[in-house]
């Protein structure tokens, strides 16, 4: 037996042959990015129960540099290294107030850390350890409804753990995907609850009905899989259908969302990432076996090794417009003239990348697999905080950034320009994705997440991660700061064109 046992044609080529390491068994307690909510899985064998065991993981797992950007500059901008590493060039212009279109008032950061900490008291006192990880999960639950555990239940015992990871990861990666913000207008009225729901949880809700329901499965019988041949069935009308979107209830980017899914289709044709049914939830298979994961008392995977799947396996379904260095489209990377090195002696010298999905991604992608598969990620800490509207909006509404009076003007004109007359409230500056405010305010995002993260720890005396202050503290801070300043849209204090791609 190998690390995973296979019992169908869903087997994908021998490297699930590889020599034994141990039977799957699950457990919810790992590392820093587990889920340590018994409350989130039921009771009863492989349908859902995540019994605790000691783990023992080794700490001499080797981390692969990033490449050389001398000799190797796109490979680089699109290693998770170079997204922490641009960012903070940024981040000190931003410590001298020296940005181009934001001033920096350093008085308030403690301020914007403090609520930052009065939000994760409030929520967690006493309980810092079970904050759960930032991923996709915790919005399928929205209002309360352990909708993933239900999921779990639905399916016969006979259904092992690793069959049910393929599945919960073929439906959190079309989730994220969808998951580019949606705009102040639209929301979705659950087909199992009745219930209205918007932003996030809203996508969460409809991306997960839309899956059980086989909106992107070629297979009949198996509705709850995404696969190459389902997903060439999408089209804007599908996906709108779908999302209930109509004239009354818009969707920002719903073409650029339905762009994704259909280049996706292509991308999962790739039998050594994602086996021969171009299922996403196959990379499981391609981790386990390859060499750089490690067998201890668990599987495992050194970050680096999942990035590589998403980022390399998933290229091209970015739009091609995107920045490209000799050819080599980067992705989420944008040009940004606060970099100090502005003008470059290269061209990439002048470029921030983000990757903002692709980490949301694998900020997603790992809860499953180590809730249900028990798999360590090694070097996790090389992800950075998300360069999204809820976390630099609560930058700017805690006035740590101010936008420069001349782009606020420029954005105000935006807004009224591609805002219909009947529905201006709450006016905001308004930018397209690649405008250089926005690029700018995305990097000092980034640095200032992690700024925020040692602050909240000493105040708190906890010991955070990133992906624990994002879920408890920064992104749900900024969504509340929000719904006071703008009590309307409740959106955020620079608006944003989705384009369906980015956000």
């Amino acid at each position: 037996m190998g690390l995973f046992h296979k019992k169908d044609s869903r087997s994908h080529d021998s490297r699930n042959d590889k020599a034994a390491i141990r039977p799957s068994v699950t457990i919810d307690k790992l590392s820093e990015y587990s889920i340590r909510s018994p409350k989130l899985v039921s009771d009863s064998g492989s349908n859902g129960h995540l019994p605790r065991m000691v783990t023992t993981i080794p700490n001499n797992v080797e981390i692969p540099p990033a490449p050389d950007p001398a000799t190797k500059p796109a490979a680089y901008l699109r290693s998770i290294q170079s997204v922490r590493e641009r960012s903070r060039l940024v981040l000190m212009r931003a410590k001298s107030n020296s940005l181009n279109h934001f001033n920096v008032d350093m008085s308030k950061f403690q301020e914007t850390a403090d609520y930052v900490m009065s939000i994760i008291k409030r929520d967690y006192a006493g309980d810092y350890a079970n904050i759960p990880p930032h991923g996709r999960w915790q919005h399928f639950e929205v209002g309360g409804r352990p909708r993933v555990t239900q999921l779990l239940q639905s399916w016969p015992t006979t259904i092992d753990n690793q069959e049910r990871t393929r599945r919960l990861i073929d439906l959190f990666l079309v989730s994220v995907l969808l998951d580019a913000g949606a705009g102040t207008s639209w929301s979705y009225k659950s087909k199992e609850s009745g219930r209205m729901y918007s932003r996030s949880e809203g996508l969460a809700v409809a991306s997960l009905e839309m899956f059980k329901a086989g909106y992107f499965s070629s297979d009949k019988n198996q509705p709850h899989q995404v696969d190459a041949s389902g997903l060439k069935n999408v089209t804007v009308e599908t996906l709108a259908k779908g999302m209930q979107v109509s004239d009354a209830n818009p969707m920002s980017g719903l073409e650029g969302r339905a762009g994704l899914l259909i280049r996706l289709s292509s991308a999962l044709q790739n039998p050594e990432l994602f086996g021969t049914e171009g299922r996403p939830g196959n990379m499981i298979d391609y981790l386990m076996s390859h060499p750089t994961t490690q067998a201890a008392s668990v599987p495992v995977v050194p970050l680096p090794t999942l990035w590589s799947v998403l980022m390399d396996g998933l290229t091209d379904i970015w739009p091609a417009t995107r920045t490209k260095i000799g050819g080599v489209s980067l992705g989420d990377a944008w040009n940004c003239t606060t970099m100090p090195t502005s003008p470059p002696a290269e061209a990439w010298e002048n470029i921030v990348p983000f990757h903002k999905l692709t980490q949301w991604l694998c900020y997603s992608l790992m809860v499953p697999m180590t809730k249900l598969l028990n798999v360590h990620f090694a070097g996790a800490e090389l992800m950075t905080g998300l360069p999204e509207y809820r976390n630099g909006g609560l930058l700017v509404d805690t006035g740590l950034l101010t936008l420069k009076d001349a782009d606020a003007k420029k954005g105000l004109e935006t807004y009224q320009r591609v805002t219909p007359s009947n529905k201006a409230v709450e006016v905001v500056p308004m930018f397209e994705p690649g405008d250089d405010v926005v690029v700018e305010l995305r990097a000092v995002t980034v640095g200032f997440l992690d700024e925020l993260l040692a602050a909240v720890n000493k105040g708190l005396g906890a010991r955070l991660t990133l992906a624990q202050m994002l879920e408890a503290g920064t992104w749900k801070s900024g969504r509340e700061i929000a719904q006071v300043s703008r009590p309307i849209t409740k959106g955020p204090p620079i608006g944003i064109i989705s384009d369906g791609t980015v956000f």
